[in-house]
Order: C-alpha cells, then structure tokens, then sequence
C-alpha cells in the first residue's frame, strides 16, 4: 500500500519541488500552506507521515506537535528548519518530532528520514492489524480422503501465491479455506481482507473495492481508501463473486492484469501486489453461458480450482467435526460436554445436511446450551434433523 505525505510549507515553490520528487518515489502527495489546511487533513486521517516546515502564516509549526499527541495514531512528523534552528528542532524531537531537515532540503537525507519512519507506519497497520483480527483456522481434514486433496492442492497455491478459484454449495468452509490458504503461505504475517459481493449494493462495489477521491461523486467529502489497496501485500478474498456486476468484473479484470488500478474519481495509478482469491456457490460454467459472467476473468481466477465438497458427501467425518464442535463450543460457552451419544450420532449421520458444515455447527452448538448431561444425547439436537421429513 503506497503511503501519504503531508507537506506543510507556505513556500509554494518548495512544496512543488518536494512534492515531485515524493511522487516519483511512489508516495501520495498532500500539499497544505497553513496549520489551518494541516489540521483539516488531520481531521480526516489524509496523511501517514508530515513533513513540517516552522514558520508558517498562521503561526508556529511545532505547536503541530502538542496538537497530535492526542490521536489515537500520531503520523511520524519531521520538521523542516532554517538556518540557526537547530535548537528549536533539537527541542521539537524531544516532544515528539520523529526527525529535523534542514533547508534547503537534501533530497538523498529526506528519503532515507521518510523511509525511518515509514517503518513506524508499516509496524503500527501490522500490529494493528494481529490486534484486530486474530484468525483461527477451524478447518477438519476428517478421515476420507476428499478433503485431503483440497488441503494438499490449497497448500501448493499458498506457496505460489496463485489466483485460486474455491467453489462448493453454501456452508461448506469456503472463507474457512481461504483464511487456510492465507495463513499457510509467504503472506501469512499480512493483510487478509474479506469481500462479501452480494453483500454490497452493486453501485457501492466499485468504491469498496477500488475506492475514491474526494469529490468523485456526491457525498464523496473525503478519500476513501479500497480494500484492494487495504490488502496490498496480502490477499484479497472476493466471496459470491458471481454477485458481481458485469461491468465490475471487466474492471476487475483489468486490475489484475494490470496489478494496478485507479480509484473512482481519480487519474493516479495505484500500483498493488495481491494473491486474489475469489469464492462461489454457483455454477460460473452456466453463468457464463448466459452472458452474467465474463469468461476471461473466470479463467483468470482459476488458475487453482478447489471444490468442496458437501457434508452428505463426506459424511464419515462427522464424527470428527462433532468432536471438533464440542471442544469449541466447551470453551466458547463455559460448558463441560465430554461427548456424544451412539443415538444422537447416528441421527447427525442420516441426515443429509442442506446447511454443510454451517448447519453442522448451528446444531452442536444448539446442542450444546440444551445437553444436561456431560453427553448429547439426540434429544438435544433440532428437530428437523431427528425428523426431516417433517
């Protein structure tokens, strides 16, 4: 993900100057001539580092830095200085200043300064990021031998970081898959981020996931970054991609070849490296047919094919994911559930499980809260899985 740089100089020729060569650096670039303009982007999180010049015209830079204490994520900010200000910038790092230039500006020092604390930035998102989502895999193999191919075939797309395409009805772990694949290859320690397509209105979708500038449209007030730019690194999993729109999937597809795209609204090509990997529980093949999905991004997604297969066709590992639910379900509810009995494990066997593994895991945990014993016994299951036919 490219970063932002907030330049807050009054001095418009050096701005220019500074703000050509952070461009072709590959930085966004945030000019600002005042503290006031300087505190409008703060307001809206434009900017992941500063660079901040002391003099200004509506009053001393430096007072920046008392003012960004307070924020939950301070941008790393260095201090431009004149001649005679070295003790001023001394003071200025003291409270907070991540590092001093002084000017006329040395391009070769600013760079190596911009990269120190592009480091902060980047170590900040990381942890940030394992703060806020601590994924488990809760995956179960189980004994046939169907899953064991997926798994072996969803570990050799891991490591070649490939476009991988899952298909397989409702509820049978496709995002689960996904989130395998992600933490069992090179891109484990970044961003994974999730896209429900058919969860998003279909004129919001563009901006999701390529996001856009202020004033691209009406309401657009602020840029908004996209999630594929959030994922940039990482992997971006696009679930019911068949939910897609058309004109949507062209874009997509250009973005992928490209490996770049632009946001709605802009001109600036945004330059991404992301493994993409895209979900359905509908049959593309036929969709294409139809004209409802293009077929060139479908072979492009499909460098990898894994199908999951549903639970009535795996159902010798039912009693492995039981067990797998009950010691789940015994940390996450406080109950002390030591296992199943012969009866109700047999009703989970004749049942042909609509709802795969999420059905599957709807019912333990219903079982769960309703078992009075250290044993679920069948009475404790739903009863249209004793009775299916009713």
């Amino acid at each position: 993900m490219s970063l932002s740089i907030m330049i807050v100089d009054d001095e418009e020729h050096a701005r220019v100057n500074i703000a050509d060569f952070l461009k072709s650096k590959g930085y966004e670039v945030i000019g600002a001539a005042s503290l006031k303009e300087a505190r409008s982007h703060l307001e809206k999180n434009d900017a992941d580092m500063i660079l901040l010049d002391v003099r200004l015209p509506d009053g001393y830079g430096p007072d920046l830095l008392f003012e960004t204490a307070q924020m939950a994520v301070r941008p790393p900010i260095i201090i431009i200085t004149a001649f005679g200000e070295i003790e001023m910038a001394v003071d200025a790092m003291k409270n907070g200043a991540h590092d001093f230039l002084t000017k006329p500006v040395e391009f070769n020092q600013l760079e190596q300064s911009l990269l120190r604390a592009s480091e902060v930035v980047k170590m900040r998102r990381e942890i940030a990021h394992i703060r806020e989502s601590q994924l488990k895999i809760e995956f179960v193999i189980g004994e046939g031998g169907l899953m064991k191919d997926v798994v072996t075939q969803a570990q050799k797309a891991a490591a070649a970081s490939f476009s991988v395409l899952i298909t397989g009805e409702s509820g049978t772990g496709k995002e689960i898959l996904a989130n395998l694949i992600h933490q069992a290859g090179p891109r484990a320690k970044e961003q994974f981020i999730a896209v429900n397509s058919a969860a998003i209105q279909n004129t919001m979708l563009e901006s999701e996931l390529f996001g856009f500038e202020a004033g691209a449209f009406t309401g657009a007030d602020k840029k908004k970054i996209g999630l594929m730019e959030v994922a940039d690194g990482g992997i971006l999993f696009l679930d019911e991609i068949s939910s897609m729109p058309i004109d949507i999937q062209a874009k997509l597809l250009r973005a992928i070849d490209e490996k770049a795209f632009r946001r709605v609204g802009g001109t600036t090509l945004i330059h991404v490296d992301v493994q993409l990997l895209a979900a359905s529980n509908r049959d593309l093949k036929k969709m294409i047919q139809a004209g409802q999905f293009r077929e060139d991004l479908y072979y492009r997604l499909k460098v990898i094919d894994l199908h999951l297969p549903a639970l009535r066709d795996r159902k010798s590992d039912i009693p492995e994911l039981v067990g797998f639910f009950i010691r789940r379900n015994n940390s996450r509810l406080g109950v002390n559930i030591e296992g199943i009995s012969p009866a109700a494990l047999t009703a989970l066997k004749k049942y042909n499980w609509p709802g795969n593994i999420r059905e599957l895991s709807n019912a333990m945990e219903r079982a769960a809260i309703f078992c009075s014993t250290g044993t679920i016994e069948d009475g404790d299951l739903p009863s249209d899985i004793l009775h299916p036919s009713k």
